[in-house]
This record gives C-alpha cells, structure tokens and sequence, in this order.
C-alpha cells in the first residue's frame, strides 16, 4: 500500500503584514519544519480579480460565516439584523481590501495531511484566541473585537487554505501550471 493519497498541496499566503514585520521566513520555515516542501513560491500584489477569485461565498462559508458572527455578536448582546449573506458580503468585502494592501508571498505546500497541518501552523483567525506556537498566537493579538470597531478584518498575518476543495482553487488562482515544480526532496525519506 501506498502513502501518495495522504499527500496534500495547501496555499499558504503571507499577508502584507507578515511582510512588514519581516516574518516570511520564520512563517515559511515552520512549514518546512514539519517536513512540508515548497514546490511554488512568489512575491505579487494582488488584483481585484485575484481576491475575487481567492474569496469564493460558497454556500456553506456564507452559512457558517453568518452563524459564527451572528453568535458572537449576541454573547455581547447585539442582535444582527443583516442576513447571513449581507454579513458574508461584508466581510468579503473587508477581506479583499485587506489582501490588496500590499505585496504578498503565496507559497504552495506540498507534504503529508498538508492542510490539517498548515490550519495548526498558523492557529485560529482571531489571533487573541491562538494558541502560544502558533504563527497568529506567536505574533499578533488583534481580535473580532478590535476589527469591529475599526471596521475590518482581523489582521492575522498569514492565510492557510482551509480544505481540498479550497486549497485546489487557490493554486490556479496564484500559480500556473509552468509555477508549480515537482521533484524529490531528501529530507522526506527521514521525516517520513
């Protein structure tokens, strides 16, 4: 039997302002770490059709958007009025402009359980609640509560596709096929 099927791909994208505060490596060295390769990586600035295309409101993401918020909202007793869809647009809106700030590094992961590891590398969105370890629990504190007010994302510093699904969208968003190397890496045969 082999273990092929068990490897994943993941985009991981460091945000403009992981880059600022100088963390791509460390960010990029915690992946490798656990035995991930790079097989593409680069520097953009985002367009609008690239957001667009990262930001898909599927079904399932506008109902478990709306609901997280919604519940959020009543522990500090607000009660939303907007539908789960006008807070999804809004907060889609949010996060395209955050992404569009600056340059960005999208790097594609390759290794075994690729996403499920890569969503542990870099912790829960609201990076107060992120666990000491984790990229978001190791450099910021920014929370839902902070972007609320300010009327913003939460700037989390790093984004990590959430599924396979997610992840094999994201890859022909930021890379082509030409982008994308395949080779073997020597450290995977002690790793794994």
């Amino acid at each position: 039997m082999t273990t092929k099927h068990l490897i994943e791909r993941t985009v991981v994208i460091v945000k403009h302002d992981g880059i600022q505060r100088g963390l791509v490596g460390e960010i990029i060295k915690r992946f490798e770490q656990r035995g991930m390769k790079i097989s593409a990586l680069k520097m953009i600035r985002p367009t609008e059709e690239h957001v667009n295309k990262h930001y898909v409101m599927t079904d399932a993401w506008v109902e478990k958007l709306g609901e997280n918020t919604r519940r959020a909202a009543k522990a500090k007793g607000v009660e939303l009025k907007e539908s789960n869809k006008e807070i999804a647009e809004r907060v889609r809106e949010w996060n395209k402009k955050y992404l569009m700030e600056g340059p960005i590094v999208v790097v594609l992961f390759e290794g075994y359980h690729a996403i499920e590891v890569g969503r542990k590398i870099v912790g829960p969105a609201e990076a107060r609640q992120a666990p000491v370890g984790t990229i978001r629990g190791d450099f910021s504190a920014d929370s839902y509560e902070i972007a609320d007010v300010l009327k913003r994302p939460v700037r989390n510093l790093v984004h990590a596709s959430g599924n396979r699904e997610e992840a094999e969208n994201e890859i022909k968003v930021w890379f082509s096929e030409m982008e994308i190397y395949d080779y073997d890496q020597k450290a995977w045969e002690i790793i794994h």
